[in-house]
């Protein structure tokens, strides 16, 4: 499944730079997302011209950067440092701010600061699931899936570490293309709401992100793919 995933990142990728002459692409944590990264910065690192490639993060931990839970840092360490990207085109979400809301705002500059269009319209995003049908820190009945015209906004997560920083789902729905990433069994029920098209994204905050334009590609390994009316 990764592999597959990269293959179509480095060719959207390419296409995206070949067209507009730079292409921006979103990260998240995960386990799922590591194994992506690590193919990315081996195998596939000299096929993407990293010199026009700007990373962007899709939520954050709001925990130091060298925090073992940050999600830049796994980015870091399984691919940022292993390619020649340059350190100018790398944002990472700030949390050092003695306010998350006040961090949020500060990463709602930079990007708009970067995106000159009403909404941020990312290259790439990807993304995972939850067991819980959550996605970036988009967690069930979140005050965050109600935001409407924020970028970036603060959030609570049901779990350690509480405070985060998340895109909110405007921000997300405007991409040219989301990549989903669902791995492991736990993962298959969550999946199949989604997938059916009728998944309450209250409930399940993956379902709404519906994109106007662009494309939603959802990769699944086996276990994540077995329950019923979801194709592997």
């Amino acid at each position: 499944m990764s592999q597959r995933t990269a293959e179509a990142a480095v060719r959207t990728i390419n296409d995206t730079v070949q067209t507009a002459g730079t292409c921006s692409i979103v990260l998240s944590g995960g386990s799922t997302r590591r194994t992506l990264y690590s193919l990315l910065a081996s195998q596939f690192r000299a096929q993407i011209p990293w010199a026009h490639v700007h990373v962007f993060w899709g939520d954050e931990r709001y925990v130091p950067p060298e925090d073992s839970r940050s999600n830049f840092r796994m980015a870091r360490e399984t691919l940022l440092d292993h390619v020649p990207c340059p350190p100018a085109n790398i944002h990472p979400m700030p949390t050092h701010f003695p306010s998350a809301d006040v961090a949020a705002r500060d990463y709602e500059l930079t990007l708009r600061n970067h995106f000159v269009e009403e909404w941020p319209r990312f290259d790439l995003v990807l993304l995972g699931i939850g067991d819980d049908g959550h996605t970036a820190s988009l967690f069930p009945g979140s005050l965050a899936l109600a935001e409407r015209t924020r970028w970036v906004v603060a959030a609570q997560a049901p779990v350690e570490p509480h405070v985060r920083l998340t895109l909110t789902l405007p921000a997300l729905t405007r991409a040219a293309a989301v990549y989903f990433l669902v791995a492991g069994a736990p993962k298959a029920d969550a999946l199949r709401h989604v997938l059916e098209g009728r998944g309450d994204w209250i409930k399940y905050p993956a379902a709404g992100v519906r994109l106007g334009t662009g494309s939603v590609i959802w990769w699944a390994d086996r276990e994540a793919a077995a329950m019923r009316n979801v194709s592997q």
